[in-house]
């Protein structure tokens, strides 16, 4: 192994650990902190530090077309998706959160099957549909009892509401490409964010209550560092040096240590349902990728095969 490839792994073990600590970063804010605030300065005050490092480092800043999209995305993923999920933390454990998150994928091909000329599933898809949802409503069987609770309640509205928009979010990016590097679109992305987020904080009257305490400061200054910072640069560095496919399965590893660390530092319950539960979804998950990879694999060969008819037929 080489220098470059030992270096991008090591992006990719810091992104699986670093990702699956944010969720218990934000559930120890957001209990001194009020949401959209804490949410919005984090993405301003992480973004203002890269953009200053990127323009120090000569890279090229987006043209009028590509602040559109990318207002559009970070609105989306960051602004309303992990804003809502930050609104849920005030009531929903931590790592609750984090394994409904690990649902968009499944989601993602749900709405995206709903679309105009959307591409076609094969029947590992469908499984995998099957299992990962089957899993959220295991989640959901075992807290029963705890649905009409209104904050439970408003907690699960909050995280509806966060895959949804971020499933919007995904797709959009996926058919919307644009033409500066990644790091610096992730960078305007957190500064629309973090400016709509601290917006809708103000409307709500949240500064009257924003005061930090110690725990919340560190939770801040942890994700504005750890979490932002350096999770989202060695994401960008691990998916330049290894396969997609390879760095894509850090959304397994996180629900895992989010579950972990809520149990060991908050006393979040832990129970085999959950543990089942969190089987299925990674499971379902599992598959749907799979049987996508199946279908790219299936219509580049087609395509080869319809070159080379063209190729014969020349002759």
């Amino acid at each position: 192994m080489n220098n470059q490839n030992f270096k991008a792994y090591l992006a990719y073990i810091a992104v699986c650990v670093i990702w699956g600590t944010t969720y218990l970063a934000i559930k120890i804010g957001v209990t001194d902190l009020p949401p959209f605030l804490f949410a919005g300065l984090r993405w301003i005050t992480a973004g203002i530090i890269l953009i200053g490092y990127l323009f120090l480092r000569g890279y090229k800043f987006p043209v009028k077309d590509d602040l559109i999209h990318l207002f559009i995305v970070g609105i989306s993923l960051l602004g309303f998706g992990n804003g809502f999920v930050v609104i849920a933390e005030q009531w929903l454990p931590s790592g609750l959160t984090s394994l409904l998150i690990t649902t968009i994928p499944i989601w993602v091909v749900i709405i995206e099957m709903l679309l105009p000329n959307s591409p076609k599933i094969n029947f590992l898809v469908i499984l995998g549909i099957i299992i990962g949802t089957s899993g959220v409503v295991l989640i959901f069987w075992n807290d029963l009892d705890k649905i009409f609770n209104s904050d439970y309640f408003l907690g699960i509205l909050s995280m509806f509401g966060a895959v949804v928009v971020w499933v919007i979010g995904s797709l959009w990016s996926k058919y919307k490409k644009v033409s500066v590097k990644p790091l610096m679109g992730a960078t305007f992305q957190m500064l629309f964010a973090g400016v709509l987020q601290v917006i809708l904080g103000s409307l709500l009257g949240e500064w009257s209550v924003f005061h930090f305490t110690q725990d919340s400061f560190y939770a801040f200054a942890y994700l504005v560092l750890i979490g932002s910072l350096f999770g989202y640069t060695s994401f960008i560095y691990a998916i330049a040096h290894l396969p997609v496919s390879f760095v894509s399965t850090y959304t397994y590893v996180n629900p895992i240590i989010a579950l972990y660390l809520g149990w060991l530092v908050l006393n979040e319950e832990v129970n085999i349902i959950l543990f089942a539960a969190t089987a299925l979804i990674l499971g379902g998950v599992v598959i749907v990728k799979m049987g996508h990879e199946r279908i790219k694999t299936k219509n580049k060969t087609a395509q080869a095969n319809r070159w080379k008819y063209r190729k014969t037929s020349i002759r």
